[in-house]
């Protein structure tokens, strides 16, 4: 079949013939579970099958929509291939198996990485190899081949009997698979037409045909007749009038029009007639240049030469839990997943230990622990993959003065020149920047004296004080008192603290926050504060500009409160608003939240790093997120939403024969007087190509902090909708005119080929 033609291009790579032969290896999930199975690559290159040595039922993993188990591993589910001992299971089996016959296939999403053992270093080293061949290949694959993959998935999920033939039962099973709702007569009339061999089957190009007819989008059809002179075909003239009223692009469109054809135009003779046919318009308006992201704010784009305290930074929570704050699995793994979503922040939580290595996990509670080390080692391998700007590690230190020393030696040994031991040059008043800071760790903690009193090699005794700024024993204690009667304020530990500990902090000495006004007075550039959410919340409510004002000049940190034991997150658009930096999640638990912070951290090179609105920045002027309009350059917009289409939206429900009833909300989340929601109606039985052609309009008074979210549920009269996708995205990435939405599923992954068909339009003045 055609679908499969970019994987058989790549059959003649010998590890991939190597792994079509198949291997014996060994499955581990613990140190005492490590069973034999065998692997084998399909002849489709495009899915792993095994079994059990001894028994001959297929086995599985995990499928990445949860659907049930299947007999395949997907390559398009694997994210990356690490190799050696680069897993918590494969380090605990260190003296069993040398690192050259280990590696890791980590899945997307939050699923839990395959851990396996080969049999010899040559076959650890042919799996590795071909698998990141296949994911290479995976990626480089353009808007054809992509859909090509997908028919070729669904050919193999409705060929029940595995012949390589559709007969009509089939297709009515594949329609209801793809959420279909079509009458028998207007099916077996396509399944007609498509078989052309009137065999009373579908094969190959047949099934590519009747998967065309099927998806034949009638609202892009009328778009493009809309703007075709001959109605057959778009000229340069035609896409020109196009971009400029359907996109509402005013700058270089005839060079534009003619890079278009030139790259989207699957058809040689219009291309030398330099027009382009609806196929090419529709492979145009499903790429990445006819998403609603900006493609050119994907990329690094913002001045990372400003100080740290102007920008917005990706932070995370308790960063080594998996799952809940009480019972939760502690995994360095948490640290790699973190690192590699491109958080700059991460939170490590130290206790002591037996003998004399420190410990991480959440104290007095039932999550299980981890050594600092281990901790410590992963942060310096893993720190730097997704983006080079600077990683701050966030102490919570509850550890003796003898253990706080041995943390210091970790980190110093283990981190080398990565771990910033001393002040910049010419950085004696103000935060150095993201760029001064490159490939640099910061620790942020307790420090005895001050930046200055080091600079000038003045040394201080051990200090006898608060190590930890965080205590949520404290905060659940505080929120759930209500009587003032009983109140009193808990009691918290005094623990001395290291030299060699302090000296590891540089820029982010951890402070008491007393007051903005004790903060402008008395405040160091290089001071920081953390505050749990219902703080920060006061704070903003009490004197919303004087936060702002305060984050200009210094760093601040916001964290879940206490009561939040199910590691369930707040909503951090709200702490943006003020302008704080360190606004930290619990990245473990999917939703809204998280959705945003990736919404947010998505542009400028996924590195982690976004820079403040400059009236945010300034310590001349004041902003204040509940009275926007008080403010110079306030310019309010109108941003008009035309929710057309949907395409191939997931089943959520896996009752047979079920059909998702879908509608669209689309979300603004800002300053308070941006926060807006509205929807459309539900379209009844139809998940495959439900059209809405509905026009949603927003006022947004402040663009530049603005998040929009789309998100497509499945209504249900008599219980909560349920959840079929999401996408969101800066006001400022947006593009106008006639854009796809690719949607994600509730983990952050993408859901190929489920979108959304809009029209965009943003007008300056209300």
């Amino acid at each position: 079949m055609a679908t499969t033609q970019s994987f058989f291009r790549i059959q003649t790579d010998a590890n991939l013939q190597s792994m079509q032969v198949g291997s014996i290896m060994r499955k581990v999930k613990s140190r005492a579970w490590k069973k034999q199975r065998y692997f084998r690559l399909q002849d489709d290159c495009a899915t792993i099958w095994y079994k059990s040595k001894k028994a001959g039922n297929a086995h599985s993993t995990c499928k990445l929509r949860w659907l049930w188990k299947p007999p395949l591993i997907s390559i398009s589910d694997v994210e990356a291939v690490r190799e050696g001992h680069q897993s918590e299971v494969l380090l605990s089996i260190a003296d069993e198996f040398p690192p050259d016959r280990c590696f890791t296939l980590v899945f997307r999403g939050r699923r839990g990485n395959l851990d396996l053992v080969a049999e010899s270093a040559e076959e650890a080293q042919s799996w590795v190899k071909g698998m990141r061949k296949l994911i290479e290949n995976l990626e480089n694959m353009n808007e054809r081949e992509r859909l090509d993959q997908w028919i070729s998935d669904w050919f193999k999920k409705a060929d029940k009997n595995g012949d390589g033939r559709m007969n009509f039962k089939e297709v009515q099973d594949l329609l209801k698979m793809m959420n279909v709702d079509m009458n028998e007569h207007h099916a077996l009339r396509l399944f007609t037409m498509a078989d052309k061999s009137q065999s009373g089957t579908l094969e190959d190009d047949e099934f590519v045909l009747f998967y065309k007819m099927l998806t034949q989008r009638e609202e892009v059809l009328r778009i493009f007749q809309d703007y075709s002179s001959d109605g057959q075909t778009l000229s340069c003239r035609d896409l020109e009038e196009f971009l400029r009223e359907g996109q509402l692009k005013q700058d270089h469109v005839q060079q534009h029009s003619m890079e278009l054809i030139e790259q989207y135009e699957p058809s040689d003779t219009a291309k030398m007639r330099q027009a382009m046919t609806i196929d090419g318009f529709q492979m145009y308006l499903l790429s990445p240049e006819g998403s609603i992201f900006n493609p050119a704010m994907l990329e690094q784009h913002q001045d990372m030469s400003q100080p740290l305290s102007h920008y917005f930074i990706s932070s995370s929570h308790n960063t080594y839990l998996m799952g809940d704050q009480i019972r939760g699995h502690s995994s360095v793994e948490a640290y790699i997943r973190a690192l590699k979503r491109g958080c700059r922040c991460v939170e490590v939580d130290c206790w002591d230990g037996p003998n004399g290595e420190p410990i991480v996990y959440h104290g007095h509670t039932f999550t299980s622990k981890i050594l600092f080390k281990d901790v410590v080692t992963v942060v310096g391998n893993y720190s730097f993959k997704t983006s080079q700007y600077p990683v701050i590690l966030s102490i919570e230190n509850h550890c003796s003065v003898e253990q706080q020393r041995t943390m210091a030696q970790h980190l110093t040994r283990i981190l080398g020149d990565k771990l910033l031991r001393n002040a910049l040059e010419g950085k004696g008043s103000d935060l150095p920047s993201p760029e001064d800071l490159k490939g640099k760790i910061l620790l942020k903690g307790k420090k005895i004296g001050g930046l200055e009193r080091s600079l000038d090699g003045v040394v201080e005794d051990s200090l006898a004080a608060e190590v930890s700024d965080e205590d949520d024993a404290a905060e659940i204690e505080e929120e759930n008192l209500h009587n003032d009667s009983i109140r009193r304020k808990p009691k918290k530990s005094k623990q001395g603290l290291s030299k060699e500990l302090s000296d590891c902090v540089v820029y982010c000495k951890s402070v008491h926050f007393n007051s903005f006004k004790h903060s402008r007075i008395h405040s160091k550039f290089y001071e920081i504060s953390s505050f749990a959410e219902s703080k920060a919340k006061k704070h903003m409510k009490d004197a919303g500009a004087e936060f702002v004002h305060h984050n200009a000049r210094q760093l601040t940190r916001i964290y879940p409160n206490g009561i939040r034991t199910d590691s369930s997150n707040f909503n951090p658009q709200e702490m943006w608003s003020a302008g704080c930096q360190i606004v930290a999640l619990n990245f473990q638990t999917a939703g809204m939240e998280m959705d945003l912070n990736d919404g947010l951290f998505t542009q400028n090179g996924c590195c982690g790093y976004v820079l403040k609105p400059a009236f945010m920045r300034s310590l001349e002027k004041r902003f204040d997120p509940e009275h926007p309009e008080i403010r110079d350059g306030y310019r309010p917009v109108t941003l008009t939403i035309k929710v057309i289409s949907g395409q191939q939206l997931p089943k959520v429900n896996l009752k047979e024969g079920s059909i998702v009833d879908p509608l669209v909300r689309v979300e603004i989340h800002g300053v308070p007087k941006d926060q807006a929601r509205q929807e459309t109606r539900h379209i009844d039985n139809n998940g495959f190509n439900p059209m809405w052609h509905e026009t949603l309009t927003f006022t947004i008074h402040v663009p530049e902090l603005a998040l929009v979210r789309f998100v497509v549920e499945d209504y249900d009269k008599t219980t909560k909708n349920d959840f079929i996708g999401q996408y969101t995205l800066p006001f400022s990435c947006l593009q106008q005119g006639y854009r796809h939405i690719h949607l994600l599923s509730k983990d952050g992954t993408s859901i190929p080929p489920s979108s959304l068909f809009v029209h965009i339009r943003i007008k300056e003045g209300t």
